[in-house]
């Protein structure tokens, strides 16, 4: 295997992850306070601690890079509304919800982006120990092993991650439902999204609602282990804009258009801004 020309990036990527995890299972099950960030998310002083970690190591290894995080922002360097040419994309902790409620499925998320899109991502789940890794010259990986989504005949077969959010949304679902095996929402679209790589989940579906942190390691992931993945429309899935709320219909090259076709005859509305 090929050297990376952003080998280093990922192995910093992976080693701050993986500090960061360490923080979250050991404050697992000891959740001091939950707060409200809207109806139906929340976050705890756990998140907060996991993103300070990541973004002072970030600071001390690469200070003039740019940082987005999910629960502090921008962390801005270089002239304003220019894509920088390296931005850390971090949620220190996607599945709040579940960690929140001892449901131990969650991750952490680690993105290195410059103005075209991911150049490095790690997605760890620190409950299993499950590192999934790529850069955007190199393969995928699960704990240092390629690792490719299995390539099923039959859409019939698929286990699907399916969110369509939005008026009429598990009417929508149901529809998009009768074509595939069965579909789940697990609760950290980062880790299900990540799934692709190794065929965890066949496809990963969900009509808007996703920020660029939700998306950037796990998008990248699952595109060097060979899923196609797109937007809702069938365009580009990556949008850097801080506020962006994006779709992302990721899964095998074989099934990608119908389930693109599955979703948009549903009658599921793309869900792509605030």
């Amino acid at each position: 295997m090929s050297r990376s020309r952003w080998e280093a990036d990922l192995g910093f990527a992976e080693r701050i992850a993986r500090q960061a995890g360490e923080l979250v299972v050991g404050r697992y099950e000891r959740v001091q306070r939950v707060s409200h960030k809207s109806p139906r998310d929340v976050v705890t002083e756990v998140d907060y601690a996991s993103e300070k970690l990541l973004i002072d190591a970030i600071r001390a290894e690469h200070p003039t890079d740019t940082i987005l995080a999910e629960e502090s922002g921008h962390h801005r360097r270089g002239r304003r509304n220019v894509v920088p040419e390296r931005m850390w994309v971090l949620d220190p902790l996607d599945g709040t919800v579940n960690y929140a409620n001892g449901i131990p499925f969650f991750c952490v998320s680690v993105a290195l982006v410059g103005p075209d899109g991911p150049l490095a991502g790690v997605v760890l789940d620190p409950m299993r120990g499950d590192c999934y890794a790529a850069a955007a010259d190199g393969p995928a990986t699960l704990n240092g092993a390629r690792v490719r989504p299995p390539d099923k005949p039959a859409l019939s077969d698929y286990v699907v991650s399916l969110a369509v959010i939005g008026r009429g949304g598990l009417g929508h679902e149901r529809r998009i439902a009768r074509e595939v095996r069965i579909h789940r929402r697990m609760g950290s679209a980062a880790l299900s999204l990540a799934y692709v790589a190794n065929g965890r989940f066949d496809a990963f579906v969900q009509n808007g609602g996703l920020s660029p942190w939700d998306v950037a390691a796990a998008g990248l992931i699952a595109a060097r282990a060979g899923a196609t993945i797109t937007g809702l429309a069938g365009g580009a899935w990556w949008d850097p804009a801080p506020h962006a709320r994006l779709s992302v219909v990721a899964a095998p090259p074989t099934h990608h258009a119908r389930l693109v076709e599955l979703v948009q005859a549903s009658g599921a509305k793309v869900r792509e801004r605030r």
